[in-house]
């Protein structure tokens, strides 16, 4: 027989602090090793991979073996939703360093939100395409209009191909900076991989943090009329 849900067994599994950290660091998508996970956590290796051990055990993490390291990322989307629903309704802590509140105000500003773009750049690039038609509201549910179909087809992104996956083609994906929403789905995500294979969007090596560069900038004003993407 199905049982109910095991709620109090996921709290515990993400209630603890270090496995909370190994958890956001992953929101990027990954994968990453044992050995980053440990440092972005500020944990000793070994303390690392006990951890790791239990978030594995419970379903919330992958791991992928690859020579002699194991890399993570989180099982799927639906953690990657549930994390971020849980930051809505988190308690802000203050910052306890300038350089731990220099990072907030960048993962603010932009951040990977597991595989699309999050944070103000991403909820500004939402609304820009839904303000410019190249996007709209049909209920809760974001449509892909044949103006956008054919600007998306100018970046060599094919909409009717993505629509043709299982992944859902867009999604409306809370944001918990901004408390608004942000474009996900398999267009969210095609967006953002384009756009760092592109050299239009920037990451950083050691966090979430990602900035649209003065070209991304330019790509996304020639195409969809955005200029204020990306800027502050």
């Amino acid at each position: 027989m199905t049982g109910s849900p095991d709620l109090a067994a996921v709290a515990a599994l993400i209630g603890d602090r270090t496995r909370a950290k190994i958890l956001l660091a992953l929101l990027d998508g990954g994968p990453l090793a044992a050995s980053s996970l440990a440092e972005r956590a500020k944990v000793s290796a070994p303390l690392a991979s006990a951890h790791l051990r239990k978030l594995t055990a419970g379903g919330l993490l992958a791991v992928q073996p690859l020579g002699r390291q194991r890399f993570y990322r989180l099982s799927g989307q639906a953690v990657a939703d549930a994390i971020e629903a849980l930051l809505l309704v988190a308690p802000r802590v203050p910052a306890r360093s300038f350089r731990e509140a220099s990072e907030n105000a960048a993962l603010r500003r932009g951040r990977m939100c597991h595989d699309h773009i999050g944070g103000r750049t991403g909820v500004t690039l939402t609304r820009g395409l839904l303000d410019g038609r190249f996007l709209e509201h049909r209920g809760p549910v974001l449509h892909v209009t044949p103006r956008g179909a054919r600007a998306f087809g100018r970046l060599e992104i094919d909409v009717a191909e993505l629509a043709r996956r299982r992944r859902p083609l867009t999604r409306s994906c809370v944001d918990w900076s901004e408390q608004s929403h942000h474009l996900g789905g398999s267009l969210g995500a095609t967006l953002a991989s384009e756009f760092l294979r592109r050299g239009w969007l920037h990451t950083s090596e050691a966090s979430r943090v990602v900035s649209v560069s003065e070209r991304g900038r330019e790509v996304l004003a020639e195409n969809f009329r955005l200029h204020a993407c990306g800027k502050g």
